[in-house]
């Protein structure tokens, strides 16, 4: 997802929709931001770009 509002008049956001399959809501969540916190993509755009996580247990 690009953002008006870079130095060069734009930036750059990112939104994760997960669906986790035999785990309650909040295990979905909780798994979501687990796997946020080390994946090497998240780890290397860490602080640079906003990131928002959806995740639905289904």
């Amino acid at each position: 997802m690009a953002l008006k509002g870079g130095d060069d008049g734009f930036s750059l956001a990112s939104v994760l929709n997960l669906q986790v399959g035999g785990v309650t809501q909040d295990e979905a969540g909780e798994l979501a931001h687990a796997a946020h916190r080390i994946c090497p993509y998240s780890k290397a755009v860490r602080g640079n770009i906003p990131v928002v996580i959806n995740a639905i247990a289904v």
